[in-house]
C-alpha cells in the first residue's frame, strides 16, 4: 500500500510503566506504523486503575490514586520515538484526559481511517464507531475465545463492536471453541532495526515471565492454566543440562490465589514444598537449580529489558497451560524479541511448528528429554543457530510486513 492512513492504536503502555516487556508488546504497532509513513496516534482508553507494585505505603494498597508516574513514562516513551504530540491517556479515577487537548482528540477521532485495537484494551469501542473500521487484535487466543464461548456479556460486547478480528493464534486447532467470529491470523510486529544482534555477554538461558497473569479458566470439563501448570513439568530440567545456567527474570508479585490447584511436582520438590508452604515461586524455583533474578529490576523499562535479551545467549521457556492445550499457533512477542536480537529461542511448542520453522533459530519442545536436547544442539551450534533467529526474525516479524499486511486486509 503506497498512500498514508490515520490510524488510532490502543493499549496499555501507560499501565505498565515498570514492565519494560509490556511497553515493546504495544509500541511496536504504532512505531512500525509510523516507520511506514502512516498518521499515528496512541490513544489509553482501557479503563483500567493504574496500580502499586509494592503495595503503597500500607503494603496492601493495590490502587495508584495518581498517573503522574504513568503519564510520565508514556510521554518520555512516545517522545523518544518521535510521538512527542501524537497521545491521549485517560485516567479513570477522575476520567481525565491527558495529552490531547479535548479538541484535538475528538478531530483526530472523526479523521481517522483505522483503529488497531491491541488486546482488546479499549474500554468502550462502541464510543470510538465514528472511525470506519474498528479492528480487534487477539492477543491470547484460546482465552478470548474461552471467554466468548462462555457467554461473557462484558467481554463479548467489547469484541462486537469491532469490524474485523485478528488472532495470534494464527492456526486456531478444533481444541479452540469455536465463536461467531472469523479470526483472521496476525503476529507481533517487531520493529527490527530496535534490536541489535550481538554476541552474547552471558552464557546464560533466560527467559522473562510471570508465574501467573490471572486465574485459569474452566470450559467444559478442562482446566486452561498459566505457566505454573506448564513449569512444573519442567522443574527438573537443570538436573538434564547440569553445565548449561538456566535464569528466570521472575514477575516479583506472587498472586497465590491465581494458580492452579492441578501442578503435579516431581514426588521430591513436592516434599519439599509440603514442609516449606511459605515457599513462592522463586523459591521453587531456586530449589530445583534454578537462577531467579527480579525482573522488575533486571528488565525494568525499554533500555533495560532490550539490554536483558541482549546479553542473553538464548532464551528458554515454557507457554502458558491454556496455550498448551488449544494448539493455537501463539508465538511470544518477547521471544520475537529475542529472535530479533539473533538469540536462538528453546520455546514449548503451542501448535507454531505448523507455521514456523523450528529446526534452526526456533526449537520447539513438549518434553523434558526434547528441552534438554534443544539446549545442547544451541551450545553446540551457536553460530548457526543464532545467524538462523535474525534470519527467522527478519522474514517473519519485520514490522514492515506485518502490518502492511494488516492494513491492507483492514482497508480492502
Amino acid at each position: 500500500m503506497d498512500s498514508s492512513i490515520r490510524v488510532i492504536v490502543t493499549g496499555l503502555l501507560a499501565q505498565h510503566p515498570c514492565l519494560g516487556g509490556v511497553t515493546w508488546d504495544y509500541l511496536q504497532y504504532p512505531l512500525g506504523l509510523a516507520r511506514l509513513g502512516h498518521d499515528v496516534y496512541y490513544f489509553e482508553d482501557s479503563g483500567e486503575w493504574p496500580y502499586n507494585l509494592d503495595g503503597g505505603p500500607l503494603g496492601n494498597d493495590w490502587v495508584a490514586h495518581n498517573c503522574e508516574n504513568n503519564i510520565k513514562h508514556l510521554k518520555e516513551t512516545l517522545s523518544h520515538f518521535g510521538l512527542a504530540d501524537k497521545w491521549a491517556y485517560r485516567f479513570p479515577i477522575d476520567q481525565e484526559w491527558y495529552g490531547l487537548s479535548d479538541t484535538k482528540r475528538r478531530d483526530v477521532i472523526r479523521s481517522a481511517d483505522l483503529l488497531i485495537n491491541v488486546s482488546g484494551a479499549l474500554e468502550h469501542p462502541e464510543l470510538y464507531r465514528q472511525v470506519p473500521r474498528l479492528i480487534y487484535i487477539d492477543s491470547d487466543p484460546v482465552f478470548t475465545q474461552i471467554k466468548i464461548a462462555k457467554g461473557e456479556p462484558k467481554f463479548r460486547s467489547r469484541v462486537e463492536a469491532h469490524d474485523l478480528h485478528f488472532s495470534f493464534g494464527e492456526c486456531l486447532s478444533q481444541r479452540v471453541p469455536k465463536t461467531d467470529y472469523f479470526w483472521q491470523p496476525t503476529r507481533q510486529p517487531i520493529v527490527l532495526s530496535e534490536w541489535r544482534p550481538s554476541i552474547p555477554k552471558r552464557n546464560v538461558l533466560t527467559t522473562i515471565m510471570s508465574w501467573t497473569s490471572y486465574k485459569p479458566l474452566t470450559y467444559g470439563n478442562q482446566s486452561y492454566g498459566q505457566k505454573d501448570v506448564e513449569f512444573a513439568r519442567f522443574l527438573k530440567l537443570p538436573s538434564y543440562v547440569p553445565k548449561a545456567r538456566l535464569e528466570v527474570a521472575l514477575g516479583k508479585v506472587n498472586h497465590t490465589d491465581w494458580q492452579s490447584n492441578e501442578v503435579e511436582l516431581p514426588f521430591e520438590i513436592a516434599h519439599a514444598v509440603r514442609n516449606h508452604p511459605e515457599w513462592t515461586a522463586r523459591d521453587l524455583l531456586t530449589f530445583a537449580g534454578w537462577d531467579v533474578t527480579d525482573a522488575t529490576e533486571a528488565c525494568n523499562g525499554l533500555d533495560h529489558y532490550r539490554a536483558y535479551i541482549e546479553s542473553s545467549m538464548a532464551e528458554w521457556s515454557v507457554a502458558k497451560n491454556g496455550y498448551v492445550i488449544g494448539q493455537p499457533g501463539w508465538f511470544s512477542c518477547r521471544s520475537a524479541c529475542y529472535l530479533a536480537a539473533g538469540k536462538p529461542v528453546i520455546v514449548q511448542d503451542t501448535g507454531f511448528s505448523s507455521i514456523l520453522p523450528v529446526k534452526e533459530g526456533i526449537l520447539s519442545f513438549r518434553t523434558v528429554e526434547e528441552a534438554a536436547a534443544a539446549i545442547y544442539s544451541v551450545e553446540s551450534n551457536y553460530t548457526r543457530h543464532a545467524e538462523t533467529a535474525r534470519a527467522i526474525a527478519e522474514e517473519y516479524f519485520d514490522s514492515d510486513k506485518i502490518l502492511s499486511r494488516l492494513i491492507e486486509k483492514s482497508i480492502e
